[in-house]
């Protein structure tokens, strides 16, 4: 009888490791954003979200859905590249083709969230509305820019050139500052029938309506104020600068409105 026990016993503990060593192979599902934080998840997007609407502009692996502003053929030579689960601008190597990186697809009315770092002192920015054609040889020639900067580069102490603020046109709406080298930092950005908001690690840092009487003085005040063709258009690409200096970009996904 006791033999029997036993044997039973050791069949069920049999039993139950075999199914918790079945379930340890499957995905995980992360409902929760604090779930998939702690378990370091990236690149992918929760349930909710997608019913929600998200998508993602980054997989992870490749750069699929990106090239490099008007050299769409030269992108696999461009100093963009994937490495280690993150969009990495490998600026500091000359043999690459120098330019910004597009996205494919033209954006209206959308939500945009992704992470980002700098190097020590680096510099870069995010452009929105982007026009591409040969006629305007770069991405800030049309496209308002969200500043990205690391807080030891000296334009942290220029209004205009802050991280999170409208480069050049509009400084920060409220005083934040940018995680420093080696840590992430998160960016929102929500445009709607012309109208712009702009958070940095969720402080709301501006806003402004591109159809203002307002946005258009503050242009004409602007280094920006030669330029017919700056923040003209409520769409277009997405374009991240390569400015010299390295940068690293992770968890890129979009809603549109």
């Amino acid at each position: 009888m006791t033999r029997s026990l036993l044997l039973i016993s050791l069949l069920s503990i049999l039993f139950f490791s075999a199914c918790n060593s079945n379930k340890k192979t499957e995905g995980p599902i992360w409902h929760t954003k604090k779930m998939a934080v702690e378990n370091a998840v990236h690149n992918e997007l929760m349930a909710i979200e997608k019913q929600q609407g998200w998508t993602l502009l980054f997989d992870g692996e490749t750069l699929t859905g990106w090239h490099l502003y008007n050299k769409p053929d030269a992108t696999q030579q461009s100093a963009w590249e994937v490495r280690e689960g993150t969009i990495f601008c490998n600026a500091t190597d000359e043999t690459k083709v120098f330019g910004d990186l597009v996205t494919d697809k033209e954006y209206e009315n959308y939500e945009l969230v992704f992470d980002w770092q700098m190097a020590l002192r680096g510099n870069g920015g995010v452009f929105i509305n982007v026009q591409e054609t040969p006629e305007f040889a770069a991405t800030y020639t049309t496209g308002p820019e969200y500043q990205l900067l690391e807080p030891a580069h000296s334009d942290t102490k220029t209004p205009l050139k802050r991280p999170g603020c409208l480069w050049g046109v509009a400084p920060q709406r409220n005083t934040v500052e940018a995680k420093p080298v080696g840590q992430w930092n998160t960016t929102k950005i929500i445009q709607q029938n012309g109208q712009i908001e702009f958070y940095l690690n969720g402080i709301l840092t501006a806003k402004e309506d591109l159809t203002s009487e307002e946005w258009r003085r503050k242009v004409a005040q602007s280094g920006f104020a030669e330029n017919p063709n700056y923040a003209k258009a409520a769409k277009g690409k997405i374009a991240l600068q390569n400015w010299y200096f390295e940068a690293r970009f992770r968890n890129m996904k979009i809603r549109e409105l």
